[in-house]
């Protein structure tokens, strides 16, 4: 009776979707804009950090992976935190990566008026954010067919930019472009205080920009109960991130800094316009202006989509009737209660960032991207409950088990120790120990206090 009462979603996310889903999850205006930043602060090293990140991105996914093809029924990663962590530990997860997305889909909205407004100061700020907002609302409610499509060519977009980059910087390195900062040659890389020009100490407070960079891989985990033939899709999609990690990240910052010596990239401006417009494309800032315009909605889109199924699976098994009415279906087969409620809030945000200093928003954005550790986490210890479980695995392993996840724990670690050296992050990591730890708390007297 239970099991019959449980909504069923459309599988309409194809293999094409899922795939530049997996990559564009990784790919956004932490790149585009906040390369600069990143390779000043760590130099060349930078790129050893990425690789060092995505090795352990790769090693989530697999855990993740193997979770999902285990059984196939699952709408979302946490129901395999539900069963092998716990269902406390469940809810904790659930409602910390609901709010996360619903921030960083705050701080976009904000930055999508920040970006019309390049072309157009006289608009308001507000509105270009909002339009978009009820664009993608209205194609998160049609069917997820749509979103998926929206998603790839806000996805693909991106991925041509990138392309687009690191061939013009192949052609500039083989004919020895002259720039205003010498010439583009390779030794660019080591020639200008070597490999490690800050350090150890800038190479390892790098790793809180690159690790944000990264937030988002997880969200293929969210479309399980709605992509056809799940079992071959989402294996095929996980397999092919690395690789496209390293094609895509790394690649385009060699070349920046092959081009450049990282002494001349600007922390304050976009590499990629300072390299497009050394080999005189014209309109070069108004492309990127486009590029980080679609990186900006591509994160709307999908934070639509996750707190909608967040929130969903999160209701789904409610005892109060009033919470269990956002786990309705639409005739769509789509979550459109649960997205409908997570879009209001965004909503709401936009207006009221009208009257909010800028240093309180870029905080509740860091308390979400720190929190993303916490649910890599918890994928990570529901993968080595898995095992304990089930020795044999599943038919898609994850490899290196249980040393894989070990590492993965002990970098997450690491991470949170390095985000408490600088005092922006640490009051960031503090502020999501604190949520973290009072949602649990709530749950806890909740569950002692239903009856059973």
């Amino acid at each position: 009776m239970a099991q019959q009462a449980q909504p069923e979603l459309a599988r309409n996310l194809k293999s094409r979707h899922i795939q530049l889903m997996a990559i564009g999850g990784t790919i956004g205006t932490g790149l585009f804009l906040g390369a600069g930043q990143s390779i000043h602060r760590a130099g060349p090293a930078i790129v050893l950090a990425y690789l060092i990140t995505g090795v352990i991105c790769f090693l989530i996914m697999r855990a993740l992976g193997e979770l999902l093809v285990s059984n196939l029924k699952q709408r979302s990663f946490i129901e395999s935190i539900r069963e092998y962590v716990g269902p406390n530990w469940a809810v904790v997860t659930g409602w910390t990566y609901w709010v996360c997305w619903l921030a960083l889909a705050m701080a976009e909205v904000t930055a999508i008026g920040v970006y019309v407004r390049n072309w157009w100061p006289a608009l308001p700020q507000w509105l270009p954010g909002l339009v978009v907002l009820v664009v993608l609302l209205l194609l998160n409610l049609v069917s997820v067919g749509l979103f998926g499509e929206a998603e790839f060519w806000f996805s693909l977009i991106k991925v041509v930019a990138i392309l687009a980059l690191i061939a013009v910087g192949v052609v500039l390195l083989i004919i020895h472009q002259p720039t205003p900062y010498g010439t583009a040659k390779v030794s660019n890389l080591w020639t200008h205080g070597g490999f490690f020009p800050t350090g150890a100490g800038g190479f390892l407070l790098s790793f809180q920009m690159v690790v944000f960079a990264f937030t988002g891989i997880e969200m293929v985990g969210m479309t399980a109960g709605e992509t056809a033939d799940p079992g071959k899709t989402i294996p095929d999609a996980i397999n092919k991130l690395p690789v496209r990690v390293i094609l895509f990240y790394i690649g385009a910052l060699l070349v920046i800094m092959t081009i450049n010596p990282w002494t001349a990239v600007s922390p304050d401006n976009s590499p990629f316009v300072q390299v497009f417009r050394q080999v005189g494309i014209p309109y070069a800032g108004d492309i990127i202006n486009f590029v980080v315009l679609t990186a900006a909605a591509s994160a709307c889109n999908s934070s639509l989509f996750s707190t909608g199924r967040m929130l969903l699976s999160l209701t789904v098994t409610s005892t109060n009737p009033r919470v269990k009415r956002l786990a309705k279906l639409s005739h769509t087969q789509v979550p459109a209660r649960a997205i409908v409620l997570s879009t209001a809030i965004i909503a709401i945000a936009v207006i009221l960032n009208l009257f909010l200093p800028g240093a309180v928003f870029a905080l509740v954005s860091s308390v979400a991207t720190v929190s993303f550790l916490f649910v890599w986490a918890m994928i990570v210890l529901a993968h080595l409950r898995f095992r304990q479980r089930h020795p044999e695995g599943s038919t898609f392993k994850a490899p290196f088990h249980p040393l894989g996840d070990i590492i993965v724990l002990l970098f997450l670690a690491a991470v949170v120790v390095i985000m408490l050296c600088t005092e922006a992050t640490a009051v960031a990591t503090i502020a999501a120990a604190i949520w973290i730890g009072l949602v649990y708390g709530v749950q806890r007297w909740h569950a002692s206090h239903t009856p059973a």
